[in-house]
């Protein structure tokens, strides 16, 4: 009987405390005694600060203060509900009230976004009371819901998005159906579970997951967010990887007042990868960089709102039209004006619906596109693309707008940055801007690799086989170098027969052992049969005596230049030519590497 009793006496106190929580949390809503903090979004290639996730408190001297504590609590209470909203709404005045930049990723439950009572207004309304725009908010699904209906998950957050929202997808990976979730509703944003980053950098499994999610991601248009950051190594595997955005305790922790730019510390680990792809990448960019999120609306939409639009924004030069998330036209604010101009259009067509003044002839191009192909196709079409803009489409769904002045603007400093000192043989960058990229790693304080790359034997083949074969090895040359270089190495043509490698990427070394075996086996097929089998060329110099000169090979000098050991790109050159001296002490395709000691 006491073990009964006390049993009895345990429920009891256990009753009376959940009864007391869930009358402090009904005091704490009805007090809005919430507090939010936020934690910066970094973009990791630019080093810069993109947004902030809006986190809730409770009281600090509160048991609920967590929010796991919170919204447990909240669930047990039955007023998980009550909870989300007010979160919500002090967020979003904490985040107008400091003025932050960038989005504001706001945390809400799957669950709670599909309730039949659920207030899908309320959020535009604090958005508008609070001088808030839909497009600088992020949904951020929460992964705690048991079981999910998909098809009005689907839905709901398609009308969002068609009210300028983007979606995102937290903690993918915690639980089971985060992939799921992710195919079903193809979100703009992809959070990647802490567990997943932790150690990333000793655990090849984790790296391999990080790494799929990225292939994934990029195929299927979201940006990965890898989160809980909390060492330097792993910040570093996580820019390695190409991941766009990075959230955790080593950038910021979550603060009432967040700093709006990151440590200096933070911003020189990064700034190498912004320094390298600029050159890298320039040539390979598409539409998506000229990419803008213009609210759309639906044909059915009428005239009258469509003018307020542009009359509320004098930026805004074009309106896509836009029907299940599918582009069919755009709506130029100088065509609207033009004939809202002319007598009583505007009373008679105010309130009929806008695809009477659409242009079904509107450019629509994928984001894949790239800036060179979407160049010839305005200039093939109508004038007016080119000042009205074009639509821009991931797979066939609306994704933003471009103007033709940005792409006028992107391609002219292309063919700039192209033609100004590139080697005409092989259009790789030549030595002002090689000098130009080594100052710039020497600046950041940046570790790289610096590797001088020169053909063997190159003079006596050129002399036997002319200057065109000799221009094919050079040009082949210069093909399986970029082969060799990752996505922030920077390769140039110093000239002649001379090229110079910078690398950032992991595994240079291997690159340069793979990319010497391929010399190996393409080199000798520019070798007639005779002399491919000796493995020489036989000449005469001036006295008539035969020389032999072998077969093409390449050596490499490659230096490890850590911070403060060079001062200028003249230093880190003079130290180059002399590892490539020892490099070809050795015979054949050899690779030599200079450690210097600080």
């Amino acid at each position: 009987m006491d073990i009964i009793a006390e049993n009895i006496l345990v429920k009891e106190s256990t009753l009376h405390s959940s009864e007391a929580l869930c009358l402090h949390l009904h005091d704490i809503i009805k007090a809005s005694l919430l507090t939010a903090v936020f934690q910066p979004i970094l973009d990791m290639q630019h080093a810069t600060i993109v947004g902030y996730e809006g986190l809730i408190r409770g009281p600090a001297n509160s048991v609920l203060h967590t929010p796991i504590e919170l919204f447990r609590v909240a669930r047990a209470c039955g007023m998980v509900t009550e909870v989300e909203y007010l979160s919500r709404r002090i967020v979003l005045e904490s985040f107008a009230r400091l003025d932050l930049s960038g989005k504001i990723f706001l945390n809400v439950s799957p669950d709670i976004l599909l309730q039949p009572d659920s207030k899908t207004g309320e959020t535009l309304k604090y958005l508008d009371e609070l001088g808030l725009q839909p497009s600088q908010v992020v949904i951020e699904l929460t992964e705690n819901a048991q079981a999910l209906d998909y098809q009005l998950l689907r839905d709901a957050t398609q009308h969002y998005r068609n009210m300028g929202f983007e979606i995102a997808i937290d903690d993918l990976g915690e639980g089971f159906s985060g992939l799921r979730l992710w195919s079903e509703i193809r979100p703009e944003y992809i959070k990647v579970d802490k567990h997943f980053i932790h150690n990333i950098h000793l655990d090849p499994v984790k790296m391999q997951f990080a790494r799929s999610i990225q292939e994934i991601a990029a195929k299927s248009g979201a940006q990965v967010i890898a989160e809980g950051i909390e060492t330097q190594d792993e910040l570093m595997a996580i820019r390695d990887l190409g991941i766009t955005y990075g959230q955790g305790y080593l950038i910021a922790r979550p603060n009432a007042s967040p700093s709006q730019e990151i440590s200096a510390d933070i911003s020189k680990s990064l700034i190498r990868a912004d320094i390298s792809r600029e050159n890298i990448l320039q040539n390979r960019a598409t539409v998506e960089k000229l990419l803008k999120f213009i609210p759309a609306v639906e044909p059915t939409c009428n005239n009258e709102d469509v003018f307020k639009m542009f009359d509320k924004n004098s930026e805004l030069f074009a309106i896509p039209v836009v029907v299940d998330g599918h582009p069919v036209g755009l709506i130029g604010r100088n065509m609207m004006i033009n004939d809202y101009a002319r007598p009583y259009r505007r009373e008679l067509y105010g309130r009929r619906p806008c695809e009477i003044m659409m242009d079904k002839a509107a450019i629509i191009v994928d984001k894949m596109v790239s800036l060179q192909d979407l160049s010839d196709l305005i200039l093939k079409s109508d004038p007016r693309h080119l000042s009205v803009g074009f639509i821009i489409t991931d797979n066939g769904q609306y994704r933003g707008m471009g103007s033709g002045h940005d792409l006028l603007r992107i391609i002219s400093q292309m063919q700039i940055n192209a033609a100004r000192y590139a080697n005409p043989l092989t259009l790789l960058p030549g030595n002002v801007p090689i000098s130009e990229q080594i100052d710039s790693l020497l600046q950041s304080g940046t570790s790289f690799i610096a590797c001088y790359c020169d053909l063997d034997n190159f003079k006596p083949f050129n002399d036997v086989y002319g200057f065109k074969k000799g221009d094919e090895v050079i040009q082949l040359t210069g093909r399986l170098l970029t082969e060799a270089c990752g996505p922030y190495d920077f390769l140039g043509h110093i000239g002649g027969d001379d090229f110079i490698v910078l690398f950032q990427s992991e595994h240079w070394e291997n690159r340069c052992h793979e990319f010497l075996s391929k010399i190996g086996d393409t080199f000798p097929s520019f070798y007639s049969d005779i002399d491919r089998q000796r493995g020489a060329i036989e000449t005469e110099d001036r006295q008539g005596d035969k020389r032999f000169h072998p077969i093409l090979s390449i050596s490499i000098g490659a230096l490890v230049v850590e911070p403060d050991l060079y001062q200028s790109h003249h230093e880190v050159a003079a130290a180059c030519v002399n590892a490539k001296k020892q490099a070809k002490k050795v015979a054949g395709n050899n690779l030599f590497i200079e450690r210097r000691a600080a």
